[in-house]
């Protein structure tokens, strides 16, 4: 199977790394392309066999997959310029959220998926997030689900929650390696402690306690209940962190993130009416 990454911009890279990295394919199986052929051509730099291609047309008309890695605003003009190239027996799979497999349909012939990746898949963990759409067919649902499995845990996302579940996996990085900034910035101001040493110690922390996790040796609660003891200090810091109301903190952290959602679905219909 040729696997296309049309768009080499993060997520792109990303994406066409994990699929080298985790073995679902072999470099010279992946082809991509880019508006700027000289970003894609960076990808040679460590898998010198992937095949970089001159136009996205190239792309679709040589793979069996192709993923769509473009802004979403885009997508309205690309899906018309190229879908010629989709064929019936192609998938074509978007990995941004504000495009739905139905637009994707209503534009394509072919398979259609939205796959939406998360920066952990980097490191062939996390998860992916598939909706597939109406007319997809099944053998190509499962070859998407298979090929994914390689760089994450693919879960199934009903479209009114594609959103708070990519706010989750693919915006939580961020939110969370800016919350452990600040932990390190502040025991740093408060205590004296070297950054490069206060760093160090919170990312063991938080790779350890996704070990814990992932091995299921606790949950969240149980983990908590672990460590805080009765009158003890973890207790005292906990009740700092409840003061603080941080659900309600999240809470206003998912309506801004939704907020602009609406507004991108918004723009991209209005695109998709007049691409």
């Amino acid at each position: 199977m040729r696997i296309g990454v049309i768009g080499t911009g993060n997520m792109g890279t990303i994406l066409a790394e994990a699929l080298i990295e985790g073995k679902a394919a072999k470099q010279e199986q992946i082809h991509v392309s880019n508006r700027t052929r000289k970003k894609a051509e960076r990808l040679r730099e460590s898998y010198p066999l992937i095949r970089v291609e001159d136009r996205p047309a190239d792309v679709i008309a040589k793979c069996d997959v192709i993923f769509i890695a473009i802004k979403p605003h885009d997508f309205p003009r690309f899906l018309k310029e190229n879908r010629k190239y989709f064929t019936k027996d192609k998938c074509a799979v978007s990995i941004t959220s504000p495009v739905t497999p139905e637009q994707l349909e209503k534009a394509l012939p072919c398979s259609c998926i939205r796959a939406i990746p998360s920066i952990t898949n980097r490191a062939l963990s996390g998860c992916c997030l598939i909706t597939a759409g109406t007319n997809c067919s099944k053998e190509w649902e499962e070859k998407i689900y298979e090929l994914l499995s390689h760089i994450g845990i693919p879960v199934a996302i009903r479209q009114e929650w594609t959103r708070v579940a990519s706010d989750i996996v693919s915006c939580g990085p961020a939110f969370f390696s800016y919350i452990l900034q600040q932990f390190i910035e502040a025991a740093a101001e408060k205590t004296g402690i070297e950054r490069e040493i206060a760093s160090l110690l919170a990312a063991e922390m938080f790779v350890g306690m996704g070990n814990l996790l992932e091995k299921n040796y606790y949950s969240l609660a149980s983990l908590q209940e672990k460590v805080t003891v009765k009158g003890g200090i973890t207790g005292e810091g906990i009740k700092v962190l409840e003061e603080a109301n941080l659900q309600e903190l999240f809470g206003k952290v998912f309506t801004a993130t939704a907020d602009k959602f609406r507004e991108d679905v918004k723009g991209i219909e209005k695109a998709f009416e007049n691409p």
